[in-house]
């Protein structure tokens, strides 16, 4: 069932948002040569926490930390760990931040030092997508109006849309209905309506769109050992415009 949020809901939300953001915001400015994935997940948890917030995805379904972060052909749900970053690396952060009761979900993908330029390309294309998708969420369009703009714009450079993970309802559990693929043909899906909340998030590789997980059960990662990128925003449907409540300047 999909949950129309109250005034009071979406003020949490909003929010729960903005601590979201920041910490996504905090992640981003520590992604440097010589830094390891861990450190930039305890820095993420201080900072949800000393919002008054609770890490969204710590022990979610068993996982181990509070941020998921993926680096190069890692797709999603990256372990943080000893891992060190280096030049040339791309880097998704994925975090949520819960506030009296309700989720912020965001990510963002981030170039390590100097990059190649096929790593930044697909940086912003993923990025430009998430806002060619929400130009449909709007009251009234459908969910696979969303996803069919994601996917006409990333196929166009020739990159493989993401089919087996897809963005979601968000609300006071991390994941509600209905589900948002970044593909379909348009005018599928529940209509739109004022007062939902979703988390719209591509999920592009520079190949194919196969993926596969590890052995750790949680990380994705290319099937064809590609680059991959991560963007996502919680969004308010709203009478015009949607409202990011995930929104950052710098992101």
């Amino acid at each position: 069932m999909i949950i129309i949020k109250s005034s009071r809901e979406i003020d949490l939300m909003r929010q729960a948002g903005k601590i979201t953001a920041g910490a996504r915001s905090v992640a981003r400015q520590m992604i440097e040569p010589g830094v390891t994935t861990q450190q930039i997940d305890r820095e993420v948890h201080r900072f949800i926490t000393k919002a008054g917030a609770t890490p969204s995805f710590l022990g979610y379904g068993g996982f181990p930390a509070s941020a998921c972060i993926s680096v190069n052909n890692e797709v999603i749900h990256g372990i943080p760990g000893p891992r060190v970053l280096h030049a040339g690396d791309i880097v998704s952060v994925d975090v949520g931040a819960r506030f009296q009761g309700f989720h912020g979900d965001c990510a963002g993908t981030f170039p390590c030092g100097s990059c190649s330029d096929e790593a930044l390309k697909l940086i912003e294309v993923t990025r430009q997508s998430f806002f060619e998708g929400i130009r449909f969420a709007r009251v009234g369009y459908r969910i696979s109006d969303i996803g069919h703009a994601v996917q006409e714009y990333a196929e166009g450079f020739g990159y493989g849309v993401v089919r087996d993970y897809v963005g979601h309802g968000v609300g006071a559990q991390l994941h509600e209905p209905p589900e948002i693929p970044n593909y379909g043909k348009p005018g599928h899906g529940p209509r739109l309506a004022r007062g939902m909340t979703i988390a719209v998030e591509p999920m592009i590789n520079a190949g194919g769109e196969a993926v596969y997980v590890l052995d750790n059960d949680w990380t994705v990662v290319t099937g064809d050992g590609s680059l991959s990128a991560h963007y996502e925003n919680s969004l308010l449907i709203t009478d015009g415009e949607p409202e990011i409540l995930t929104f950052a300047d710098d992101i």
